[in-house]
C-alpha cells in the first residue's frame, strides 16, 4: 500500500475557491431539495464517524469537492466536520485502501454522502484514465492534452483531474484560446484571412488552425499559423507533417486517439496529442463509505 503523508482538510470554507462552493451547493440542492426525509430518523445531536474505502486501484482526485459537500451540509445544521486524509490528490491508490475518516453530525454525513462520493468517484476516474495515457508515453517529449469534451458543469474540475493524472490542459473554453476550424475558415473566406483577423484580436494568444490534409497544412504554414491541429492524420501523414513544419509551427495530433494507437502517434514526433477520451470516456472509481455512530 502506498503510504502518504496524512493531511487535515480545513473546515474553513470561506478560504476555498468560490467556484467549488457554488458547484457543490448546486449538487447538494439537486439531491436534498427541501430536505433529507430519511436522515430525519436520526437524532439531531447524533454524531458519527465514517471512513472512505477505494474498492479498486485508482488515482485519487477531488478532495476539495468531496470535503466541501460535508462541510456545507454540516454548516446548514450549525455543525462542522473534521476530515483526515491518508492520501493526496494525484496519489496511486490500491484496492481496499482507506482514503480518509470523517467526523461530524450524523445527519450531515448521511445527507452529503452521495454528492461527495459522486465528485470523488468521477474526478478520480478522470485522473486514473489520464495516468494510463500518460504512462504510455512517459519517455517521450510529447504532451497529452485534454479537450472541451467534458461533463457539463465539471469543466474546471475535470481539467484539474487531468493534471493530477499527469496530462496537460488545452484551452479552458472558447474565451482563452484561438482554434480556427473549417467553418471559421469558410466564414472568413480563407485560411490567411482567418489568421489575419485572429492576429488583429490578440497579440498574446497562439493561433491554432485545424487542417485535414498536407495541402491544407502547407497553406496554414504559409499563412503563419503557430500551431497546426492535424485532424485524423494517419502515421505516414503525421511523419510528413513533422518534416514539413519543423521549426515553423508546432503540431497537435487529434481524432479518435485511444490507448492502442497513442504510442505510435507519439513516436512520429508531434508536439501535442489531444484526447477527448480523457474526460468523456471515463468510469467512476468504486468507492464506499463505512459509517458508525459515536
Amino acid at each position: 500500500m502506498l503510504k502518504s503523508k496524512i493531511t487535515i482538510m480545513s473546515t474553513d470554507i470561506t478560504k476555498t475557491n468560490k467556484d467549488i462552493i457554488n458547484l457543490v451547493q448546486q449538487a447538494l440542492t439537486e439531491d436534498i431539495g427541501s430536505g433529507d426525509i430519511t436522515a430525519s430518523l436520526i437524532a439531531p445531536d447524533s454524531r458519527a464517524t465514517a471512513s472512505i474505502i477505494s474498492r479498486e486501484p485508482a488515482i485519487l482526485c477531488g478532495q476539495q469537492w468531496f470535503a466541501m459537500a460535508f462541510q456545507l451540509q454540516a454548516k446548514n445544521q450549525d455543525g462542522n466536520v473534521d476530515i483526515k486524509w491518508f492520501a493526496n490528490d494525484g496519489d496511486q491508490l490500491t484496492a481496499d485502501q482507506q482514503l480518509c475518516t470523517i467526523k461530524g453530525p450524523a445527519r450531515a454525513l448521511l445527507s452529503a454522502e452521495r454528492t461527495a462520493l459522486n465528485f470523488l468517484q468521477t474526478l478520480s476516474g478522470t485522473a486514473t484514465l489520464a495516468r494510463q495515457y500518460a504512462d504510455l508515453v512517459a519517455d517521450l517529449p510529447v504532451q497529452l492534452l485534454d479537450t472541451r469534451k467534458t461533463i457539463p458543469g465539471l469543466r474546471l474540475a475535470q481539467k484539474y483531474a487531468v493534471r493530477c493524472g499527469g496530462c496537460f490542459n488545452h484551452r479552458k473554453g472558447l474565451y482563452d484560446g484561438i482554434l480556427i476550424k473549417e467553418n471559421h475558415i469558410i466564414a472568413c473566406g480563407s485560411v490567411k484571412g482567418a489568421i489575419e483577423q485572429a492576429r488583429s484580436l490578440t497579440t498574446t494568444l497562439h493561433i491554432e488552425v485545424e487542417v485535414e490534409n498536407l495541402d491544407e497544412l502547407t497553406t496554414a504554414l504559409e499563412a503563419g499559423a503557430d500551431i497546426l491541429l492535424l485532424d485524423n492524420f494517419d502515421l505516414d501523414m503525421l511523419s510528413e507533417a513533422v518534416r514539413l513544419s519543423r521549426g515553423k509551427a508546432q503540431l497537435e495530433a487529434s481524432g479518435g486517439i485511444n490507448l492502442k494507437t497513442l504510442r505510435a502517434i507519439a513516436e512520429t514526433g508531434v508536439d501535442f496529442i489531444s484526447i477527448g477520451a480523457l474526460t468523456k470516456d471515463i468510469s467512476a472509481i468504486d468507492l464506499s463509505m463505512r459509517f458508525k455512530t459515536e
